[in-house]
């Protein structure tokens, strides 16, 4: 299964040129790796307060192949290519219409409050195994 976050561009996530600023790709991902989860049934405030877990961005890669404008409509693609035991590797990208926007593949990691790596809830697991590629 694949998520899908539809998203528009707006004037404060361009820069000078008219396109969108690079990073704010970042935050684009971001919020489709976060509605994914919401979506599975994961509240990460629930997860934090009650079990004093986070996730954390481990390791991101991402290739930036054209550019999104001002008042494009664009859809944040979210699957997880792998689970390990305190993380999950995923694979996003930014679609136009028919054209792919940015590709990358992102590693998050279970941490206590502490910075502690910790393993993966069951429930967290189960439900991200459902977006497994």
């Amino acid at each position: 299964m694949i998520h899908r976050l539809g998203l528009r561009v707006y004037y404060e996530d361009t820069d000078l040129a008219g396109v969108v600023y690079y990073a704010n790709y970042l935050k684009f991902i971001e919020r489709g790796r976060s509605e994914a989860l919401r979506d599975l049934g994961v509240d990460q405030g629930t997860m934090k307060r009650d079990q004093g877990l986070v996730f954390v961005v481990r390791r991101l890669e991402i290739d930036y192949l054209g550019p999104a404008r001002f008042e494009d409509m664009l859809e944040v693609r979210t699957a997880v290519t792998r689970l390990k035991g305190a993380s999950a590797e995923m694979a996003q990208e930014v679609w136009r219409a028919g054209d792919c926007l940015i590709r990358a593949q992102v590693t998050v990691a279970c941490m206590d409050t502490e910075g502690r790596p910790r393993r993966l809830p069951h429930p967290v697991r189960q439900a991200l195994e459902r977006l497994v590629l």
